[in-house]
Parts: C-alpha cells; structure tokens; sequence
C-alpha cells in the first residue's frame, strides 16, 4: 500500500465562497481511479499536546502502489485542482509511505 497525506493550510481571508471553491476541489479528487481510499477532514475535537491540529484539511489517499499514485498525480482531475485552487492555501504538507 502507498498512503499518501496532504494537509492545507488556506489563507486566512478566504471567503466563504473561495473556502467552498477549496473543498469542492479537493473532495473531486476522490474520483481518480486508482485509489483504495480516500477523505478529506477537518481535524478531529481530540487535544493532546503531541497532536498537530493547526492545518485546516487533511487529505488521505491509499492507493495499490507507487504507481497508481503516479497516475493520481498526472490525472486531469488533479492538476485541474491544482491549478484552480492553489491560490487558495498558503502551506501544503505532503507526507508519503509505503507499507514495510
């Protein structure tokens, strides 16, 4: 399994409409054929000091293997999201794993 993790920081002027603009963008995303799961969240009402809850989405996507998340990467409904909403965030964290 290949897991790949996104966490967004949007800027913090956003409208509501620009906000909505994001979250349509990235739940689109859920379409590409090559994955095994995918969600979008907020983070979750647990507060611990050793969680990390300063990012406003988190996007979670498991796919076969590195190559279909190589096909994610290149799929138009992704650089479509890309391009359309990258003006939208002011971080982006990305961390990637692979099962051991």
């Amino acid at each position: 399994m290949f897991v790949h993790v996104v966490n967004f920081w949007l800027k913090k002027d956003l409208t509501d409409a620009q906000r909505q603009q994001f979250v349509d963008g990235v739940k689109s995303l859920g379409a590409i054929e090559s994955l095994v799961t995918f969600n979008v969240g907020k983070p979750a009402d647990t507060d611990r000091p050793i969680i990390e809850r300063s990012y406003d989405y988190c996007e979670l996507t498991i796919f076969n293997d590195l190559a279909g998340h190589d096909l994610y990467q290149d799929h138009p409904i992704h650089v479509k999201f890309v391009e359309e909403c990258n003006h939208l965030w002011e971080k982006v964290l990305i961390y990637d794993s692979e099962t051991v």
